[in-house]
């Protein structure tokens, strides 16, 4: 499970696009990458799920919990927006590897 919240940054609106994306289609795709000028040490990780914001309050405040334990800018200030919780159902990645020589 990935979960994010909506945080404190400014927004133009609280109706953001990425949860009426959410509401439209649950299907989602998270990426993370690492980059160095070694391209030895590239890699990336890819996470295909359904998504959905979540409804229930005590659900909602253990998942901001676990972000503000985790990040410290949390802390100092914590996220007010909805919660959005992420069952994966496929892994991928990939990282350099050489080629025998």
């Amino acid at each position: 499970m990935i979960a994010f919240a909506v945080d404190h940054k400014p927004k133009r609106t609280k109706d953001l696009r990425r949860l009426r994306n959410i509401a439209r289609d649950d299907r989602v795709c998270v990426l993370v990458d690492h980059y160095e000028e070694d391209w030895t040490r590239l890699w990336w990780v890819r996470a295909d799920g359904r998504a959905g914001v979540v409804e229930d309050a005590g659900v909602q405040e253990e998942w901001i919990g676990r972000l503000v334990e985790r990040y410290e800018q949390y802390r100092e200030q914590r996220p007010e927006g909805p919660v959005v919780a992420i069952s994966v159902e496929r892994w991928r990645g990939w990282s350099y590897q050489a080629l025998d020589e």
